[in-house]
């Protein structure tokens, strides 16, 4: 395989597989092995769990075909910032990225490190007191990988998630046929358990499927990407659904309905009684891999979005070059990855990620209401189409705007603050256009 450089200076490096991996090293993370107790306790039975999950997983996988289709139109570094800034202007391009930076890439980063650091500290017996500098050096020792070049962290990254299959594997397997559940009342009703929807179970639900988009943050540096990016997306998209299903099936052989609505750790608790301590402890260890890797994957796409809109002269143009050897952005990913550590120390990561979790999919909404756009400007020619166009991005769009409002209903004050930090970027915006006249116009 020889390199090919890009307009921007990114070499393609990524490989198919590589690609994949990046797809579902960026969804899987540690929502499915802690959170899934939430979802439970928000439908009525089984099967309405596993439905909620599915569909879930259908509905990323809509909006994941329109991201195919989008960066195949722009096989460029930056993803959503890129399209936002095409269809709406510089304004809508630096909201996303002054959230991402702030809040959305970096929380997300700083909250599961923690959790890391947490499992990590609990296999090894450490004190409690080393968690949150264990998460602060997870953070620095992904970013410092990552600066040698794309290739040495694709290798680490496609190492974390195989690993993290790997456990999802196990997991699936000790539930599935080593609890001798049999599967009786596996699906049935539960009447301790009242269902709310589709719309209220599903908030947790799709913060799990969350990430699809971070390959197209480096589709500047993908081989063939009309070709690479719509497969890597579907192929890692199905991967994913299929493990959330599974999981899930897992957990409710041996936990049961109402047993999964009550655990706080279902697969610690399913391993814990598959093989006692022993089990326990293995799944620790997997969950921990799995955190790892998806702070590897939220940094390194991140940073590439800041030197884009460093290139753009929407942040500082220093951060906008790649290293002369590497041709990687180091300067973005060291400010970034910096202040995620920032966030780790004061503790402040999980309030700021209540805030603005939902503006993830807001964003991942609007990015794909660009494709419209970029219908009417260049027509349907393109590489890859999102199939049934435009039925399914409307769908994608509309069933996330409803959750959108499903969160503001549910948690006002912390989605009318996430929306306040979003909202605070336009004076920052217009100030920065009158102190730097070479931003884009």
């Amino acid at each position: 395989m020889s390199d090919t450089s890009t307009p921007g200076g990114y070499v393609r490096r990524l490989r198919p597989w590589d690609a994949a991996m990046i797809v579902v090293g960026g969804i899987i993370g540690g929502g499915i092995f802690l959170n899934p107790g939430i979802a439970a306790q928000r439908t009525e039975s089984g099967l309405a769990l596993l439905l909620t999950w599915v569909g879930a997983g259908l509905l990323t996988l809509i909006g994941a075909l329109c991201y195919a289709e989008l960066g195949a139109r722009r096989p460029h570094a930056g993803g959503s910032y890129i399209y936002l800034r095409d269809a709406f202007g510089p304004l809508a391009g630096f909201l996303f990225g002054w959230t991402m930076l702030l809040v959305i890439y970096s929380g997300s980063a700083a909250a599961v490190a923690t959790i890391f650091a947490s499992y990590a500290a609990a296999v090894f017996g450490l004190p409690a007191a080393i968690a949150t500098p264990l998460a602060a050096g997870a953070l620095v020792f992904v970013a410092l990988i990552n600066l040698f070049g794309l290739r040495l962290g694709a290798q680490v990254q496609n190492l974390f998630t195989l690993l993290k299959l790997l456990a999802v594997a196990v997991l699936v397997v000790c539930g599935l046929f080593l609890a001798g559940a049999g599967g009786r009342g596996l699906l049935g009703a539960d009447p301790q358990y009242v269902g709310v929807g589709f719309m209220g179970a599903a908030l947790p639900v799709l913060f799990a499927y969350s990430g699809f988009t971070y390959l197209n943050n480096l589709a500047g540096e993908v081989t063939d990407p009309q070709r690479t990016l719509p497969r890597a997306l579907l192929v890692g998209m199905l991967l994913v659904i299929a493990a959330y299903a599974l999981v899930n099936l897992a957990y409710l052989a041996v936990l049961g309905h109402a047993g999964l609505a009550a655990s706080h750790t279902p697969a610690a608790d399913v391993m814990q009684r598959v093989f006692g301590t022993a089990g326990a402890k293995l799944i620790a260890i997997g969950i921990a891999i799995s955190t790892l890797g998806f702070c590897n994957i939220t940094l390194v796409a991140g940073a590439r979005v800041l030197q884009v809109m460093g290139e753009d002269g929407l942040f500082f143009r220093s951060v906008g070059r790649l290293h002369p050897l590497h041709r990687t952005p180091n300067l973005a990913l060291l400010l970034l990855s910096g202040w995620a550590v920032v966030l780790v120390l004061s503790g402040s990561y999980g309030q700021l990620l209540d805030y603005a979790t939902f503006g993830d999919w807001l964003a991942c909404a609007v990015g794909v209401g660009t494709l419209f756009w970029y219908r009417r400007r260049e027509g349907a020619q393109a590489s890859f189409r999102v199939p049934g166009y435009p039925l399914l991005p409307l769908v994608f769009i509309a069933t996330v705007g409803l959750v959108v409002v499903q969160s503001l209903r549910a948690s006002p004050m912390n989605t009318g603050i996430g929306l306040a930090i979003m909202a605070a970027g336009i004076p920052v915006y217009l100030v920065w256009r009158r102190l730097f006249s070479g931003a884009v116009s």
